[in-house]
């Protein structure tokens, strides 16, 4: 297609959506008006700066086509890889097993796996009280079970 023929189309597809915005305007309000005016704006804008060129010809042509298509698949392949590393690295964050030869973490040597799932009923605060603390590994983790014990969580 000819330069003068684009533009022609465009100014024409902008004046058409310029006549309807001020319709739009007038019936549900300027913001409305201004959105229409601005959206009509576009192919006049595309015809100006020789975008419309790039769409008539990659409407018509297969090669485009397939640059298109190759352009997708790239995108979409970043996308799910980017997915994937994320759960990946979600996973090494919390880690499986503890120190002590290939048992979970957060099973203790004594209990059966059975009733690690089951909820506990919480402890009076009585017996929060009275029970006594592990022996911290350090002072600011003996901190922090101080507080947890004055507040009945731990």
């Amino acid at each position: 297609m000819s330069d003068t023929l684009i533009f022609a189309i465009s100014l024409g597809v902008t004046l058409l959506g310029l006549v309807l915005s001020w319709g739009v305007a007038r019936r549900r309000g300027a913001a409305s008006g201004m959105r229409g005016a601005a959206l009509s704006l576009l192919p006049l804008a595309a015809a100006l700066t020789g975008a419309t060129e790039f769409f008539v010809t990659l409407a018509f042509s297969p090669v485009r086509w397939a640059g298109a298509v190759v352009a997708g698949l790239a995108v979409l392949l970043y996308v799910v890889s980017g997915a994937m590393l994320s759960r990946r690295a979600g996973r090494e964050a919390a880690p499986a097993t503890g120190a002590g030869g290939g048992k979970p973490a957060g099973r203790p040597a004594g209990k059966p796996a059975g009733k690690q799932g089951r909820a506990q009923a919480p402890a009076p605060r009585r017996a929060v009280e009275r029970r006594e603390a592990a022996p911290a590994l350090d002072d600011d983790m003996a901190e922090i079970e101080e507080i947890l014990r004055n507040r009945g969580i731990k």
